[in-house]
């Protein structure tokens, strides 16, 4: 998962987790977790937990998405 989240850098992504998800722009990835900046704060996700990274979905006009289905 380490490598595949490195593929992410810079990107706002959802981060899906076991029991819930968050969204924002991976800033940092390293061996044991990954740091995202959300709305001008930073949080830490614990690689461990991460089920799926996706990259924020885009709609036509390159705008993002208001509503997105899984």
């Amino acid at each position: 998962m380490y490598e595949l989240a490195q593929k992410f850098l810079g990107k706002e992504c959802i981060i899906y987790t076991f029991n819930s998800q968050l969204s924002g722009t991976i800033k940092e990835v390293n061996e044991s977790g990954i740091l995202v900046e959300k709305s001008g704060s930073l949080e830490v996700i614990n690689i461990d937990f991460v089920v799926r990274i996706r990259e924020y979905p885009l709609n036509k006009n390159g705008k993002k998405k208001s509503v997105i289905l899984d």
